[in-house]
């Protein structure tokens, strides 16, 4: 993989780049789902991934780990041990591009998780199509941008920066 991969948090407060990416997995750990407040955690190794806006924190999740996570949007980030740096694939701007190849942890995958594409689907009424035709996204775009956050983001915002509902 030639092309430099970038990614960061919703907010755009903390920003990485890679070129030298591993197998994608899906980490079916308690510690995952807890960190990504959902059924797994997807990383990605990297073998020279480097912050370029901001830094994340971190918070020592075992002895043997520590996650990575904006402190001002909360996006989990990445996870690390001595065997090195895992980013998260959903904080890539182009997650198609580091899709998870292999699941791991195993025994604490969730029972109901192998039925989840069976689950029926509601269809999108108008009433919901109206609703998201009128979202602003006060997120950061999947690219790099040169200041954020820009002036047109915070449109919409109380003046301690919370979005108003």
């Amino acid at each position: 993989m030639a092309d430099m991969l970038t990614g960061g948090c919703q907010c755009g407060a903390v920003r990485f780049a890679t070129k030298l990416v591993g197998r994608g997995s899906i980490c079916h750990c308690r510690m995952c789902q807890k960190a990504y407040g959902g059924f797994f955690g997807p990383l990605v190794t990297t073998h020279d991934g480097h912050w370029t806006r901001g830094e994340p924190k971190w918070f020592q999740s075992s002895n043997a780990a520590r996650r990575a996570f904006c402190g001002e949007c909360g996006t989990p980030l990445a996870y690390e041990t001595k065997f090195g740096l895992e980013l998260s694939i959903g904080a890539f701007d182009e997650p198609e591009k580091v899709a998870p190849e292999i699941q791991v942890n195993l025994s604490d995958r969730l029972s109901f998780f192998g039925e989840l594409t069976a689950l029926p689907v509601r269809e999108t009424t108008d009433e919901w199509k109206d609703f998201m035709a009128g979202i602003h996204s006060n997120q950061h775009p999947d690219h790099d941008t040169e200041d954020w956050p820009v002036a047109s983001n915070l449109e919409g915002r109380e003046d301690d920066g919370t979005a108003r509902y």
